[in-house]
């Protein structure tokens, strides 16, 4: 089975070795047929705590490092 990677910016990199990355998905309503925004917070690996607030990343889905994180950095470019 293929691992997940999803795209969004890093709102915190506070935490060593750990940068918190927001995820935003759009749906249709199914009644009302509006777009949607939904988003969702997921704490990723960063091993040499190279991005920073803002950034825009692609994180990928990987065993479980703690507790909280199963996820990992795998791609950045940054935003304007």
């Amino acid at each position: 089975m293929p691992k997940r990677v999803l795209q969004g910016v890093v709102v915190s990199d506070a935490n060593d070795k750990t940068v918190t990355v927001r995820v935003e998905r759009r749906f249709t309503h199914p009644l009302f047929k509006k777009t949607v925004r939904r988003s969702k917070k997921y704490r990723a690996h960063d091993e040499t705590n190279a991005h920073k607030t803002g950034d825009t990343v692609q994180i990928q889905e990987c065993a479980p490092i703690s507790k909280t994180k199963t996820w990992t950095v795998v791609e950045t470019s940054t935003a304007d």
